[in-house]
This record gives C-alpha cells, structure tokens and sequence, in this order.
C-alpha cells in the first residue's frame, strides 16, 4: 500500500497512524502468504480459523472490543476497526472477513449485553480462542427486517426460537450467534429482540453451506425449538431492531473500508502492469486513456477514504449517529470501488479474467459488498430520509 498520505489528514490521531503502520508491517508477514494460497470453498473454513487465530495472537482482535473486556480502547473505536479492515483486504478479502466478524458478532453484546453476557463471550473473541457470528438476514427477510419471521416465544426463565436465518457469515465454524427474532411486542420491527446462541444449542442445526463466487464461510441456520435461556436476551424485549440497527451504525462504515482496501490494491496492481507492459512499442503506462482510467480510479479511491473517514471521526468523536454519513460511506466506496477494481481488471485485458490474478480475484471479492449491511439501493433510500428529515428539521 505505497499510498499512505492519507493517514496525515486530521481525522486520525497518532495512535491511529501507529496501528496503521503496524498493522501494515504484520499483515507483510504473516497475511501474505495465506493471500497467496488458493482460496477454493474447501480451504476457507480452515484459513478463516487460521485468520482468527493470528489476529488474536497479533493483539488485532482488541481493536473488536471495549478495554473493560479485553480491547484496546473503553469504547469501540470506529477509525480503529476502519484503518484495520482497510489495511487486511488489501491483502486478501478474508482477513478482512475475519477481522470484521469479530467485531459484528460481539458488537450487539458490546452494546446492549449485560455484565455476565460480556465477560464470558468477548474475551474469549479478542484473544482469538473463539469466533463469532450475526444472524439477521432470512430467506423472505434480508433488507426487510420488519419482514422477520424467526421467533422466540417465552417459555419460562428461557425462549424458544423458530425459524431460519440465512448468509450468515461464519456460519458452520462460529462458537455463537447473536441471533435476532419475533418476540412480539409490536407490530413490524419494533417487535424484535435479540438473543446469544451457543453453537452447539440443541435445536441449531447448519442446514446448508452457501458456495459464492468469492469463497467465504457462509450458512443457512435452521432453529427447531432451539431453547435459550432468558439470560441470554440483549437488552429488553423489543429492543431487537434498536440494536441491530446501532451495531450496523457502526460497522457499516468499515464495509465501505473493506472496499477502499481492495480498490486500493486493484490501482497498485494495475499501475504496476501498466508499467511492464509494452504495446505498440510502447508501456501501457505511457497511453493517455490508461493515465485517464488511473486518474479517475485515484480520485475516486480519495473521495471514498474522504467519505469513510469522515463517518468514522464523526462516530468517534462527536458521539452521535451516523446513520446518513455511513450509508453514503458504503454507498459510494463499494459501487465506486468496484469502478475501480473493475478498471483494473480493463487495464490487465485477457489476464484480467483468469483466475489466479489478483485483479480477478479482487473483481470477485468486491461485489458482496454492494450487498451485505445493506444494500446499495438500500442506501440511497437511508441517505435520502435523513437529508430530507435534516431539511424538513431546519425549516
């Protein structure tokens, strides 16, 4: 990542330009030769536990929880959790992947679980010895929480779930789930709550390993009267929406770091071939319309580092909601970092599709991100709420 002006813009402490910079150095030795290996749907399980493990033993995982429990700072900080998932899907998308569902899988108990819930599920997750997971999305429910079919119907001092969740990430090699159902007490989202499931739960069962066209461990859970007990609710009953949607508000920025990652290394890659490769006597480097494609994939890597930067400062510090600022953040940094990769793969031509190529394989990694946490087209309906609700507040 020759690249590293950015880490001099005011958004970032000096603590921020260490862990950027150690965390460069690290991923050299200990990333990129799992980058290098093939990534096919029957390694990923092992390389994901492999991922988590040296996370933890690296100290990287602390960046994924609060200090009372093992982190690095007393509150999740979310320039920390960007800088990391940018700086490992420049190397490969699972790193990323691993990282990033640390953070997710644990966020909502870092947000709403009561003491017991912390102490015994996020240490556990900072140091590497355990892996987590998030399940929200269902077959008839992905963008349309309020759609949840899923229950948990009370049963004593437990509840007892029902339903099917579907991409989830982790699913098949996680140790828990935070799980979200219909508990009823309203209609549509408000209705929702929030539960931690141990893997091995009677009644959880993997019902099929999902195959994509960028390999990730990814699953559809099946809950046949799965019982959990009343201990493990995160917050009150009906909180469910409120909590997913605040673990999303601030993770939902680092999908948008996740891209600019990869988008960055797509540009390095590509400036690099264009620099070796001769045609018509001459370096694609040297042809004004490859320096107008390498011109506009830097501008638009910038203004999404700008986008995402800004979300993540504004979370940090100002301690408010950044629903609008993160959903422009992943908005623009995925569809444009796609641009980007997809540039790359132009400028590489035939080797640009073939597999092995780090372009091809970027061009694959990228797409889910336009996806997962929200859609893009999901993103502009957020992003045009909030400024009209912004406007309608002003007038």
């Amino acid at each position: 990542m020759p690249d590293t002006s950015f880490l001099d813009w005011p958004f970032f402490d000096d603590a921020h330009r260490t862990q950027a910079r150690d965390l460069r150095a690290w991923a050299e030795r200990e990333v990129r030769p799992i980058a290098d290996e093939p990534h096919d749907h029957a390694a990923v399980d092992d390389i994901c536990r492999r991922l988590v493990r040296l996370l933890g033993d690296g100290g990287w995982l602390e960046y994924a929880v609060p200090a009372s429990h093992g982190g690095r700072f007393e509150q999740l900080d979310v320039r920390s959790l960007a800088i990391a998932r940018e700086t490992l899907a420049y190397y490969t998308g699972l790193a990323d992947f691993a990282f990033a569902m640390q953070g997710l899988g644990t966020g909502s108990i870092t947000l709403a679980g009561h003491d017991t819930l912390k102490d015994r599920y996020l240490p556990p997750v900072a140091r590497g010895d355990a892996i987590a997971a998030f399940a929200l999305s269902e077959p008839e429910g992905g963008s349309d929480v309020a759609a949840m079919r899923t229950t948990a119907a009370r049963d004593g001092n437990h509840f007892v779930i029902n339903g099917t969740k579907t991409w989830i990430s982790n699913g098949g090699i996680a140790d828990h789930y935070v799980v979200f159902a219909r508990t009823g007490e309203a209609p549509g989202a408000k209705g929702l709550s929030a539960f931690v499931v141990d893997a091995d739960t009677p009644g959880l069962e993997i019902a099929d390993r999902i195959d994509v066209i960028a390999p990730h461990p990814l699953a559809t859970l099946e809950f046949k009267d799965c019982k959990v007990s009343a201990e493990h609710l995160l917050g009150q009953p009906g909180d469910g929406f409120k909590i997913a949607m605040a673990t999303l508000d601030i993770f939902r920025t680092t999908v948008g770091a996740a891209a600019l990652g990869l988008a960055r290394r797509a540009l390095d890659e590509a400036i690099a071939y264009a620099n070796k490769r001769e045609a018509f006597g001459s370096r694609l480097a040297d042809f004004q319309l490859i320096q107008a494609k390498i011109a506009e994939m830097a501008v638009k890597i910038d203004a999404a580092a700008l986008l995402i930067y800004r979300s993540a400062w504004t979370k940090d510090v100002k301690q408010t909601r950044v629903t609008r600022e993160s959903a422009m953040a992943k908005l623009y940094a995925t569809d444009e970092g796609q641009s980007v990769i997809d540039e790359a793969v132009q400028i590489f031509g035939g080797l640009g599709v073939m597999v092995g190529n780090k372009a091809e394989e970027l061009y694959r990694e990228i797409r889910a991100l336009r996806i997962y946490e929200g859609t893009s087209e999901i993103q502009k309906l957020v992003i045009a709420g909030q400024t009209t609700a912004a406007l309608g507040a002003g007038s």
